[in-house]
């Protein structure tokens, strides 16, 4: 069941969202070739528990780290590690915090020193389907028509949207209902109502859509070895238009 949160729920929820922008802030300035996932992962989870805050991934079905930290082929739920990136990689750092009992959650990528243009293109694009992502989650649109825009958006350029990772509510536990994927048709799938809480999330392959998870059993990379990019807000459905809550 889709849990609506009330105007006071998401205030509340705009200061785990605010920590996780703080997160992402602190990822950004760490970011350089030689930093390693596993400091920047440290330092993430240090820096939620001096604001009071957990860190919901870790633990969670047994993810080990309070990060997921994907570099170039590596979709999403890459393992934080102690090898040193290297200029022209491109991470993508996802970031989840609970703070007052309620979560945020938001993904970026980053370019490590000098990235190629094709890697810059990539990730330009992959933010701008964010974008519109969140410009047609507006109470009345059904899920299919935000997704629809998001697919669009990025096939006209040349990319794919991966269809096995799904979006979600967000509430007081990471993951909530509704689920869906980052495709969609015009007018099919839910309705969006005022007070739902979800992530928009699109992950942007440069080759084909589809993945292959590693023995680890999260890991998940593109099948043909290109570069894959990813950002994501978690947004409000409100009377006003979507608001960006991790931002």
């Amino acid at each position: 069941m889709v849990q609506l949160k009330s105007a006071s729920e998401i205030a509340e929820m705009r200061k785990a969202g605010a920590l996780v922008a703080a997160c992402h802030k602190q990822v950004s300035a760490m970011i350089r070739p030689g930093v390693t996932t596993l400091a920047i992962n440290d330092a993430v989870e240090r820096f939620i528990r001096s604001m009071g805050g957990s860190s919901p991934t870790k633990g969670y079905k047994g993810f080990p780290y309070a990060t997921c930290a994907s570099v170039n082929d590596v979709i999403a739920h890459g393992f934080p590690s102690r090898v040193p990136l290297a200029s022209g990689d491109i991470v993508t750092i996802d970031v989840v915090a609970e703070f007052g009992g309620w979560v945020g959650d938001s993904a970026w990528s980053y370019a490590v020193g000098d990235v190629s243009e094709s890697a810059k293109r990539l990730m330009r694009v992959a933010r701008e389907c964010m974008s519109i992502g969140i410009d047609k989650a507006v109470v009345g649109n059904r899920i299919g028509d935000v997704m629809h825009a998001v697919q669009t958006h990025a096939e006209k350029n040349g990319y794919s949207v991966v269809r096995d990772l799904l979006g979600h509510g967000v509430g007081r536990s990471m993951h909530e209902e509704p689920n869906y994927p980052h495709v969609g048709k015009p007018d099919h799938g839910f309705r969006l109502k005022e007070g739902m809480v979800l992530t928009i999330e699109p992950m942007i392959n440069a080759g084909a859509p589809q993945m292959f998870v590693e023995a680890d059993d999260w890991t998940a990379r593109t099948v043909d070895g290109e570069l894959s990019a990813q950002y994501e807000h978690t947004i409000a459905i409100t009377a006003d238009g979507p608001v960006i809550l991790t931002g």
